[in-house]
């Protein structure tokens, strides 16, 4: 691509509207530094200086598309808690509508808070619930959808296996996208797998397509082509993106294509994916090939992977390294 013709697509980036449902989160961050073992267990004790909080899972996804201009709806629950406040707080910050997100009492925010010393990963605590949506909070966010869906360029299903993501209420935005012809795009764990039939474009990670196939697969591109062909006969989908660490990224949809790794510097893969689906997402709603679309999530997602901890794709920064790498 010329370096006109990505500023374009850029540029019509801005004119999309993408909804993303699923499993909406805080990723906090507790920094400090580990200089000695409690005298009471043989723990490290980690002194604390500094701590952040940053949008999660859907949210994440929600933020790298509006990061990059286009109008998104964030669909999903949240408790009826301090954390609702903080999670609707951070998207205030960031400009993010929050006014799609359901209420439910009966379980937490979900809150991953992560103890880091010298960026090394010292341990995770997490508040959540993993039980399925009750039936009047799953029509509450269907009856949300449906106020949005005539105007939208794309859907993005964002599965944590936390609850949000019934098989019924995929089934029901899928066959609604399917009537407006909306494309839906799905970043899945390994709970609820194969729930995604009809779908657009279907991400897993490599770890992910394994588990769910029951198989052992190498990193290699003949293994990842066999386990696509196997995930074919179970899943019906237009295409499937597998994402594949540092070997970069497989495409099938009738033929495979294979995209090497960027050369970018790598601190932390923290919302990775989230970063991937948002940019397929985007180029799916402007009309881009899925190759070229692949090409940019990948750039995009080694952006991130410079800093650490979660954190949303930089416009300038992506267009830069798209003008450099994008022939």
């Amino acid at each position: 691509m010329t370096p006109d013709l990505i500023e374009k697509l850029f540029d019509s980036f801005r004119q999309q509207k993408i909804a993303v449902i699923g499993d909406v989160m805080i990723d906090k961050y507790i920094f400090g530094h580990v200089s000695r073992i409690s005298p009471e267990y043989p723990v490290p004790v980690v002194d604390v200086t500094h701590e952040s909080s940053r949008l999660g899972g859907a949210a994440n996804v929600a933020l790298n598309i509006h990061a990059l201009g286009a109008e998104t709806f964030l669909i999903g629950v949240t408790g009826k808690d301090q954390g609702r406040e903080a999670l609707i707080g951070l998207m205030n910050e960031k400009g993010l509508e929050s006014g799609l997100l359901v209420a439910d009492p009966s379980r937490p925010t979900t809150c991953k808070t992560r103890i880091l010393s010298q960026n090394h990963h010292i341990t995770r605590v997490d508040y959540e619930s993993r039980q399925p949506l009750d039936e009047a909070t799953e029509a509450r966010l269907l009856d949300l959808f449906r106020e949005v869906a005539g105007t939208l360029g794309a859907v993005v299903f964002e599965d944590y296996n936390k609850g949000v993501l019934t098989e019924s209420l995929i089934a029901a935005v899928t066959a609604i996208c399917r009537e407006l012809r909306i494309p839906v795009l799905v970043d899945p764990k390994l709970k609820g797998f194969f729930s995604y039939q009809g779908c657009s474009v279907f991400k897993p990670n490599l770890s992910e397509l394994a588990a769910s196939l029951g198989v052992v697969l190498h990193n290699t591109d003949k293994e990842v082509e066999e386990g696509c062909l196997l995930l074919r006969e179970r899943l019906d989908a237009e295409s499937f993106v597998v994402t594949r660490s540092e070997k970069g990224m497989t495409i099938y949809d009738g033929t495979f294509t294979h995209i090497p790794a960027t050369s970018l510097e790598v601190s932390d893969v923290s919302g990775a994916g989230d970063t991937v689906i948002g940019m397929l997402a985007l180029g799916k709603a402007a009309g881009l090939d899925l190759v070229t679309s692949t090409k940019i999530a990948n750039l995009a997602a080694g952006t991130v992977c410079q800093e650490v901890g979660a954190v949303p794709v930089k416009r300038e920064r992506l267009l830069s390294v798209c003008r450099d790498h994008l022939r």
